[in-house]
């Protein structure tokens, strides 16, 4: 027992530092390296390990990460972000129109898939027209994590939420939907505020920078592909609201449909799929699992309660979700989580803290990284404080927003 309570946190020590000391790895890795360390121990069968993996949910996050692969190379986010912020406009419409693009992908597709494929597009168009691109790409970030609250399919951790829990599409959306329109406007409202007078990019010197050609191009719109992919995401939407099937299997099966493709070689796509998220599900699934099995977080739970620290209250799993969003990362912190979420809201309150909470810093969540990373690495700086000036008041008013309307509003 002390073996696995010493894997398990070693594994969530990585989990909040993002590495180990003095070693180059990485999240996917300490959470595959805990699973394997578990079964060389023997302190868990290869059984036990499976069954303790949600092949439900690892299923409807791969085939939906192919349906959003599909949508990427079919052009479809570089033709839309271009279209947008291609408009002569004043830059808080612009601002507005990339928040409700970002925002609407989110929510029916992966999105840090979505950050990923317009990030690249609206830097290199703010640059070209002179634009700080500054609070547009916070604006995809914020926007990204916002938008995805929206539907049990938006982020990795809204489907585990909804697998775990057997959530309906319809019935979460009624409790996340508002939440997540509300703080897209939020985002927009504070960006205004922190960014009124530098819509310009400038010098050093303060002069206005002139404008630079664009650094990257989107593939071109494939009107045929992205037709496909369409009606294949309406299929499968159709599947989740109207059947009884297993998600997992109806998301996998779309996928795969996907990958037989005359435009696009398989090897490609498959090359797109964010591997390291797959892997870091399953490593911590079989980590947790082991964990649970000792019965040591049941007593700590219980331990807690005694001492009137009801963790199975859905308000306090409500901000300790939120808190620990930020140090371990919104997918190792719900499924620590998840066991406790006993009220019939805790899911979706779990859901909306875990994705709105993540717009506080930087390392809140992959699409924030996505973002800072593409800006740092064209010469430009998003500083932890710079992302948390805007980022603070986004998450704190969003997430009050959130626990405000799923108390007393729904």
């Amino acid at each position: 027992m002390s073996i696995v309570l010493i894997i398990f946190l070693v594994v969530y020590l990585g989990m909040i530092l993002g590495h180990l000391p003095w070693l180059k790895v990485d999240r996917a890795s300490i959470a595959l390296g805990g699973a394997i360390a578990l079964l060389a121990t023997s302190l868990l069968t290869e059984a036990q390990a499976i069954a303790s993996v949600d092949f439900g949910t690892i299923g409807m996050l791969f085939g939906l990460m192919l349906i959003s692969i599909q949508f990427e190379m079919a052009g479809v986010y570089g033709y839309l972000s271009a279209l947008i912020t291609r408009v002569r406009t004043e830059p808080p419409i612009l601002l507005a129109l990339l928040i409700v693009l970002v925002g609407t992908l989110s929510a029916f597709l992966t999105n840090d898939v979505v950050a990923v494929a317009v990030t690249p597009v609206v830097l290199s168009i703010c640059l070209h027209r002179g634009l700080n691109p500054v609070p547009f790409l916070l604006a995809i970030a914020f926007a990204a994590n916002a938008g995805a609250v929206a539907t049990i399919i938006g982020s990795p951790q809204n489907m585990l939420i909804a697998e775990r829990l057997d959530l309906s599409f319809v019935g979460y959306l009624g409790y996340a939907a508002i939440p997540a329109v509300l703080s897209l406007g939020v985002i927009w409202l504070v960006l205004i505020a922190v960014y009124r007078a530098r819509w310009q990019l400038a010098t050093p010197g303060g002069a206005p920078h002139a404008p630079l050609e664009p650094a990257a191009s989107a593939p071109p719109l494939d009107h045929w592909e992205a037709l496909k992919g369409f009606l294949i995401l309406c299929l499968v939407l159709y599947a989740f609201i109207f059947t009884d099937w297993s998600r997992g299997l109806v998301a996998a099966s779309a996928g795969a449909v996907m990958l037989f493709n005359a435009r696009f070689a398989s090897r490609g796509m498959l090359e797109r799929v964010d591997w390291d998220l797959l892997i870091l599900f399953v490593g911590l699934f079989i980590v947790n699992g082991a964990m649970q099995d000792t019965g040591m977080p049941q007593r700590l739970v219980d331990d807690l309660r005694a001492a009137g620290f009801n963790l199975q209250h859905s308000d306090v799993l409500f901000v300790v979700t939120a808190i620990l969003s930020d140090i371990t990362s919104n997918v190792p912190t719900v499924m620590l989580l998840l066991p406790y979420a006993s009220d019939p809201e805790a899911g979706p309150l779990m859901a909306l803290a875990s994705g709105l909470f993540s717009n506080l810093i930087v390392i809140g969540s992959l699409a924030n990284i996505i973002v800072v990373d593409a800006v740092n690495r064209h010469g430009l700086k998003i500083t932890f404080w710079e992302f948390a000036k805007a980022g603070v008041p986004v998450a704190l008013i969003s997430l009050l927003i959130a626990w405000v309307w799923v108390r007393f509003l729904m």
